[in-house]
């Protein structure tokens, strides 16, 4: 197969345009058979060109290895290659036989992948989730953004699909993959339901909209293979004797039953904080991972356009996104990373709260992203020394979590706190919004967000806003909207594992975001992947 790189067309283009454009650069007759396939689609919108769109493009010839070899030395470019494509594929099954079925803990991205794989293979996962099936979540977490009444298992953060769920539905990811494992994952959405343009799209997403229904064809699925669900059940005990797993405790509706099992998969999310405290009591190895915490902020969506398309207009383009990062010291003299994470164009900023009495915010955008206005989080790396108690308990990061949120919940009494920028930077509660409003999914009030953030920290995050506008004009504006707390950015837990994914505890695979081995839906579900793979090496 010939690989072509850099093949530009206008904005407004057809599938024809970009067939032309192989057959000149391959010199091929109009009468030439010719099939093709996308790879790779991006967007050049660099300053002083007018924006354009950028593909990769698989060839077949139907010729001969060799032949190809000689044609691609023929036509002497230095954007053609001959490529081979990684197929995934499963590992040889292990001889050791199991008891039980396998208990996957979270139905998570990587939850819902290591139960697809296994399913598919025949080991027949048992799936026990918290939270509800993501056809009902959707009604509890629209209720909640309604009428503010929380239910701890079934939210922003818990449930069928995971916290990705009800964010943007990002796949992008920098985990190199040299066992075609992302692909395999992006051509699983696919067939449940998802767009297929995400197969080659430089920055993919689903969409919240579109992501409930593909998770829920997944999980038909695993069920057709053999799996099982148990929903609104949570795990509360793990048994090991003499150092091996044989057994959890599960709640339903209040009754504990005990589920034998001789592998667990702990896919629990980064949210789980009952389970972690569970894990450690019982002996779980695990330590303080630094994460990051900081604000939603909102631009309008034009601003970021004009900017990102050099005021070409959007046009047929879709709606522009940014990254900005930059490291500054805070008010107690400490270099901070500082940078733009989960960036949402066309996006919402909604109540992400699983706990009563605190509060956090996360981005939401639809498939479409056709809301007004764009939000990322602004976020500031924290590490254990900022921890109350510093890194002497694993636990510690979750303290310090929870802190920010009660009093992210004490500032909005239990709406969003909200303030302007330009308010922000001279500690006076905004009155209204500027030139434009915030799009939200949950109530929202204007506070005081200067008390949110750990002493020092405002200062960084100040500077560190003044100097994303060096890159982008008008991040910095009076009216940009800030919303606290943003931290979830990423579990503040590592699980150790060892090199076969399991715990000291035999039996026990930390697996996902939770577990601290992952940031974001692919990194996740690729997770879930390899320990399926590290099962499917060991049992039959």
């Amino acid at each position: 197969m010939i690989r072509i790189q850099q093949i530009k067309v206008p904005v407004r283009h057809e599938k024809k345009d970009i067939e032309h454009k192989i057959r000149k650069l391959l010199h091929l007759k109009q009468t030439e058979a010719l099939e093709f396939e996308i790879w790779k689609q991006s967007i050049d919108a660099r300053r002083g060109r007018e924006p354009s769109y950028v593909y990769t493009v698989d060839v077949d010839l139907q010729m001969k290895p060799e032949q190809e070899k000689k044609f691609v030395q023929k036509v002497h470019n230095k954007n053609m290659m001959l490529t081979q494509r990684e197929k995934y594929t499963f590992p040889t099954r292990g001889t050791q036989k199991l008891q039980h079925r396998p208990v996957i803990a979270g139905s998570g991205p990587a939850g819902l992948f290591c139960a697809y794989l296994l399913a598919s293979h025949g080991f027949q996962p048992l799936v026990i989730e918290r939270g509800k099936m993501a056809e009902r979540r959707k009604q509890d977490v629209e209720r909640f953004w309604i009428d503010g009444c929380l239910d701890p298992s079934s939210n922003v953060q818990f449930g069928e699909g995971g916290a990705g769920t009800f964010s943007d539905g990002k796949l992008n990811t920098l985990v190199k993959d040299t066992a075609g494992r992302s692909r395999f994952v992006l051509e699983t959405f696919v067939q449940h339901g998802a767009d297929s343009h995400i197969l080659y799209q430089n920055k993919p997403h689903i969409g919240t909209d579109r992501l409930i229904s593909v998770v829920s064809s997944l999980r038909e699925e695993i069920i057709r293979l053999g799996g099982a669900f148990c929903f609104e059940t949570c795990l509360k005990e793990i048994i090991v004797e003499d150092g091996r797993l044989c057994g959890i405790l599960a709640e339903t509706a209040g009754q504990i039953r005990r589920i034998p099992a001789e592998l667990l998969v702990l896919a629990i999310g980064h949210s789980a904080r009952d389970t972690f405290e569970m894990l450690y009591r019982k002996g779980l190895p695990m330590e303080a991972k630094p994460f990051a915490v900081g604000f939603r902020v909102e631009h309008p969506q034009e601003m970021i356009d004009l900017h990102q398309y050099h005021g070409a207009g959007r046009d047929s383009l879709p709606a522009a996104s940014y990254k900005v990062t930059a490291s500054c010291t805070d008010g107690t003299g400490r270099q901070r990373g500082i940078y733009s994470f989960c960036m949402c164009p066309g996006g919402y900023v909604v109540n992400a709260s699983s706990e009563k009495g605190m509060l956090a915010v996360n981005g939401m955008s639809y498939q479409k992203r056709d809301g007004k206005n764009a939000n990322s989080a602004v976020i500031l790396s924290v590490t254990p020394d900022d921890f109350p108690g510093g890194a002497g308990h694993p636990l510690n990061g979750v303290l310090f979590q929870r802190e920010l949120e009660k009093r992210a919940y004490m500032l909005g009494k239990g709406r969003i706190p909200q303030q302007l920028y330009g308010d922000y930077k001279i500690g006076r509660i905004s009155q209204a919004y500027g030139d434009f409003a915030s799009q939200t999914k949950g109530a929202c009030t204007f506070a005081d967000l200067g008390q949110l953030l750990p002493a020092g920290m405002q200062e960084a995050f100040i500077s560190g806003m003044e100097q994303f506008a060096g890159h982008l004009p008008g991040f910095d504006r009076y009216d940009a909207i800030l919303s606290g707390i943003e931290s979830r950015t990423s579990s503040p837990v590592r699980i150790v594992r060892d090199g076969q994914y399991q715990s000291i505890a035999r039996g026990i695979y930390p697996c996902g975001e939770g577990a601290g081995y992952a940031g974001g839906i692919m990194s996740a579900a690729m997770d879930g992947m390899k320990v399926a793979e590290a099962i499917g090496k060991t049992y039959r």
